[in-house]
């Protein structure tokens, strides 16, 4: 990830809109952010922060205070930041919530809330991303690879949190190295193998319980059975569930003995209180049939007298549809005068005030039956015109339509002939114009005809040329390689001369004292490697040296040629660069690069404007064709167009002509009404009123005719229905529902006395009253009321008995059921106890407890391998700070009084040999431990996500307690960060560091605001 550039607006203490090219700041590879105390130093770490992830770190996280104090009240905070990671480049911008002024606002302002967007930049164009905050957050964290605290831990190194971090206890650490490398997951087994023994023991406790439950059912089994039995229940599970059984079933078989006998007396007493019951419901039966019989016999007088007028009813009935006919058509009759009279009171008032009724006879005033209506002929006759007249209007119709399009038709052609006038005007005018643009045209292109012919020529001399300043390039860099290997050749030429010259001296020192070498080696009894004796009687003596001057001369032969293979090496380095240098040189490398340049861009203007003549030309030729293809289209538009106005005047011409012959006939049709349609509007009225008289008429004719039909038929069949009149025939009719009343009543009674008939022939009622002659009334309320307390005692004692061996067998079930649920459980209950003692002690190990004698959980066991490769990182940048003084080192021993262990650190003194706590650093020597430990926890974190390439760091303050040499080998460790890339800035107001670091991004404190300058001198 390297940020490119950084744009503040009112945030910190920045008034005002200040942006940061860091890649002007990258230049070097290592900046410094300096400026005095307060000045805003952290605030532009605090923006990259919350541009990239919409907070800042630490206790500053509230937002709504991260707007600057010093800037104008309307000013909107806002920080952009553009960035590239993974090879993609993004710009977000984001903006706090913040109160804006605002005169419809509370206390006069309004709440603005956070907004962000997110672009990235694709094929040169910046392409909108996202403009939700939450979006714009995980798109962020998923391209970088890191979350904002890993983000703050990795590329914002805080050496106060590492030095913390560097003298704290386990427990402590385990926290920050939990966050950085999200082991949560490690933590979700440790709670996943918990419960998965608390299960498993729960699991064993639920069999356990049952197993209880089992045997308290059991013994209260037992306790309801000693009742009939001698001694106590056993205390054994198996005996208990032994003489259970046996105890059950033998009260069961003396209770089933008992229940046998009362199921006799029960039935014995149910039959006599059954027979007692049926003798009495028989006489219950016999007295009510008697009832019943003697109220047949009584409604008898008043069926006959029901039945006589039925029979009159019937007699008349015969007349009611004569009777009903004449009474209807008498109805009719009236109804059609009064709708004859109502019709021509209306025909006489419409025939005065209507036109077309105007002709009509009988138009004037009305007197008896004088009026219009009464001549039924003149009524039809009028009716018939009127129906004609309608006929020929609804015809005409379509010639009102007509004329009206016509008109329409008339006003379109008059506004395209005056289109086409206009047209033929505006057609003129542009002819005329693409004429002249053509011409000018025209004349412009030989003059770029001859530059476009060298174009490809020019294009070739700037290719040259540029190829040229490439090659001076490439010579000025091949000679400065060439003259630093020729320095480093002649040095270790040197250095081998030193080297040979110093082991030929030693060796030479070496066989002066050859003698004594050899007699230092001398055994007994071993013969000599010179003269072969086994005796050695006047040995050389010995040097003291002699053995060390030895391995001295063979370490000297090994760096004599160790740096006698470095001179070949840069021999054939330095002869490769002399080669370079001479192939450069042939190709013009030697020439002096203010003139390759000064040549190589006017070659390069000539060809530009070769092909901008030749682009040019060929615009010109295309847009002349275009003219020449216009002009056509336009030429032949205006014949067109002439063509056009021609035919609308003839169509015109011939419009208005049939239009004022269609307007004549239409007049006379139309009469005094404003349309055809109006007066076939009229016509209908009347015609519907001739209609109605016409009908009433008819109608009236017709219901005559039918009352005296009816009252004809009436008279003969007067006759033979028995009466003399009319009036005699509907005396004797009835209501509509009496007739059925009367039938359904005189049924019903015929019904009752066959039932009491049907009755007094059943067996039953033979039975009774054969037993009331032969025994006399039947007392049933005494006899069935002891008859039922007999039976119902002997029910209740053959339910309790029953009840009582319904128990004793469910005893007996009862232990067979819990002998056999308690045999499967204990069986089933063996391989749950085995899991849950496996599943209880992975548990307590991963926790750190039970046969775990470092106290170490699972969590802690993974950090602590994290922590093991972050140590050995931080080792290689401390190395070098502490002039191979120190490194770090991490520790598993057991923790005192049974502490959680795993994640100790401690420094080992090279010089020394010994290792002890970090506590007992220097100030100097923790700054150092302590940045080297977040370096290295950097790259840890770094290769744990994935590679993530970071490619911009910031190192935070602590260089202010370093001595002059030690600041020497920090920035040297600082500065080897820059490899591959990396940008570095350090953020300090040590004196040394502006010193030593020449490019500086400066935060200048002022009382409106802080402001920001970027000084450069090393780049020029």
């Amino acid at each position: 990830m390297r940020i490119h550039r950084l744009e503040i607006s009112a945030f910190g203490p920045f008034a005002g809109t200040e942006t940061i090219d860091f890649d002007r700041l990258s230049a070097h590879g290592l900046f410094l952010l300096n400026g005095a105390t307060g000045a805003g130093k952290t605030s532009v770490l605090d923006a990259i922060c919350f541009a990239l992830y919409g907070s800042v770190p630490g206790a500053r996280q509230d937002s709504k205070r991260l707007r600057s104090d010093h800037a104008d009240v309307a000013a909107e905070p806002r920080v952009t930041c553009e960035f590239s990671a993974k090879g993609r480049h993004f710009e977000v911008s984001r903006s706090p919530a913040w109160n804006k002024p605002s005169a419809r606002g509370r206390n006069g302002f309004t709440e603005q809330k956070a907004n962000t967007l997110l672009r990235e930049r694709v094929d040169g164009q910046w392409v909108e991303k996202s403009g939700r905050n939450d979006e714009a957050g995980a798109e962020i964290t998923a391209v970088l690879g890191m979350d904002r605290d890993q983000f703050t831990r990795v590329v914002m190194l805080p050496q106060g949190d590492f030095a913390a971090f560097l003298r704290s206890k386990p427990t402590d650490r385990l926290e920050l190295l939990q966050s950085l490398f999200g082991t949560q997951r490690f933590e979700a087994v440790e709670q996943e193998l918990a419960r998965r023994a608390a299960d498993a023991r729960a699991e064993v406790a639920t069999l356990n319980g049952q197993l209880e439950l089992l045997l308290a059912q059991a013994r209260s089994e037992a306790a309801a059975a000693e009742a009939d039995q001698s001694g106590a229940a056993p205390e054994g599970a198996e005996e208990l569930l032994e003489w259970l059984g046996e105890t059950a079933a033998a009260r069961a078989s003396r209770l089933r003995s008992e229940a046998d006998q009362t199921a006799l007396r029960r039935a014995g007493t149910a039959r006599v209180l059954e027979a007692a019951n049926a003798r009495a419901a028989r006489q219950e039966k016999l007295a009510a049939a008697e009832r019943r019989r003697s109220a047949a016999d009584a409604g008898q007088p008043e069926l006959d007298r029901m039945a006589s007028q039925l029979r009159a009813h019937r007699s008349a009935e015969v007349l009611s549809g004569h009777l009903q006919s004449v009474e209807k058509a008498e109805e009719a009759e009236q109804l059609a005068e009064r709708a004859m009279a109502a019709v021509a009171d209306e025909l006489q008032g419409v025939a005065v005030r209507d036109p077309e009724l105007a002709a009509f006879p009988g138009s004037g005033s009305r007197s008896g039956d004088d009026g219009p209506s009464s001549d039924v002929a003149a009524v039809r006759q009028e009716l018939s015109r009127l129906l004609s007249l309608r006929a020929v209007l609804e015809e005409r119709l379509p010639d009102e339509a007509r004329f009206a399009g016509m008109a329409a038709r008339s006003s379109e052609l008059h506004k395209t002939l005056e289109q086409f006038r206009d047209r033929s005007r505006s057609g003129a005018a542009a002819l005329d114009a693409l004429r002249g643009e053509a011409t000018s045209l025209l004349a412009g292109l030989r003059p770029l005809e001859g530059l476009a012919a060298v174009a490809q020529l020019r294009t070739k001399e700037a290719a040259s040329a540029e190829e040229l300043v490439s090659v001076v390039g490439r010579y000025a860099a091949a000679a400065g390689v060439c003259s630093g290997i020729a320095e480093q050749h002649r040095l270790a030429r040197d250095d081998y001369q030193d080297h040979r010259q110093r082991w030929l001296d030693l060796r030479e020192e070496r066989l002066a004292n050859a003698a004594a070498e050899l007699a230092a080696r001398l055994q007994p009894a071993e013969p000599c490697p010179v003269c072969g004796s086994p005796e050695h009687p006047s040995p050389a003596p010995a040097a003291s040296a002699a053995l060390v001057i030895a391995e001295a001369e063979h370490a000297a032969q090994q760096a004599s040629e160790a740096a006698e293979v470095a001179l070949s090496v840069l021999g054939r380095e330095l002869a490769e660069a002399h080669q370079t240098v001479a192939v450069l040189a042939a190709q013009g490398g030697d020439t002096p690069p203010e003139e390759a340049r000064r040549d190589a861009a006017l070659a390069r203007q000539r060809a530009e404007d070769a092909n901008r003549a030749a682009e040019d030309l060929a615009a010109s030729r295309e847009r002349h064709a275009e003219l020449e293809e216009q002009i056509a289209a336009a030429e032949t538009a205006q014949v067109e167009t002439a063509s056009g106005i021609a035919q609308t005047e003839t169509t015109l011409a011939e419009v208005r002509e049939q239009s004022e012959a269609l307007e004549d006939a239409l007049r006379h049709l139309r009469a005094d009404h404003p349309t055809l349609g109006h007066r076939i509007v009229a016509v209908k009225g009347s015609t519907a009123l001739l209609e109605r008289a016409d009908a009433a008429r008819t109608r009236l004719e017709q219901a005559v005719q039918r009352t005296a039909d009816a009252r004809q038929q009436l008279e003969q069949a007067l006759p033979e229905s028995g009466f003399e009149t009319a009036a005699a025939a509907r005396s004797f009719l009835l209501p509509a529902a009496e007739p059925a009343r009367l039938e359904a009543a005189i049924r019903a009674g015929h019904d009752e006395a066959a039932r009491v008939q049907e009755l007094f022939a059943g067996e039953e009622l033979t039975l009774a009253a054969h037993e009331l002659e032969l025994h006399g009334p039947f007392d049933a309320v005494p006899v069935l009321e002891q008859l039922g307390r007999e039976a119902a005692d002997a029910e209740r004692q053959a339910k309790e008995a029953d009840l009582v061996l319904g128990l004793a067998d469910q005893s007996v079930r009862a232990g067979r059921r819990i002998a056999a649920d308690y045999a499967r459980l204990a069986a089933s209950g063996k391989g749950p106890r085995e899991r849950a003692a496996l599943l209880t002690a992975v548990a307590e190990a991963a926790r750190g407890a039970g046969d775990n004698n470092y106290r170490m959980s699972l969590n802690s066991y993974v950090l602590a391998a994290r922590l093991e490769q972050v140590a050995i990182a931080a080792s290689e940048r401390l190395v070098g700070m502490s002039d191979g003084r120190y490194t770090l080192q991490h520790t598993d021993a057991r923790a005192a009084r049974g502490a959680k262990s795993g994640l100790g650190l401690e420094v080992v003194d090279q010089w020394t040999g010994h290792r002890r706590d970090t506590a007992t650093l220097s100030g100097g020597e923790s700054f150092m431990a302590s940045l080297a430990l977040a370096l290295g926890l950097a790259d840890v974190v770094q290769q744990e996500s994935g590679g993530v390439d970071i490619e911009t760091l910031f190192v935070d303050e602590g260089f202010g307690s370093l001595d002059e040499q030690a600041l020497e080998q920090v920035m040297d460790a600082l500065e080897g960060l820059r490899d591959g890339g990396r940008v570095v800035g350090l953020v300090s107001h040590v004196p040394e560091m502006k010193q030593r670091i020449s490019t500086q991004l400066q935060v200048v404190k002022g009382r409106n605001g802080s402001l920001l300058h970027i000084s450069d001198d090393a780049l020029g």
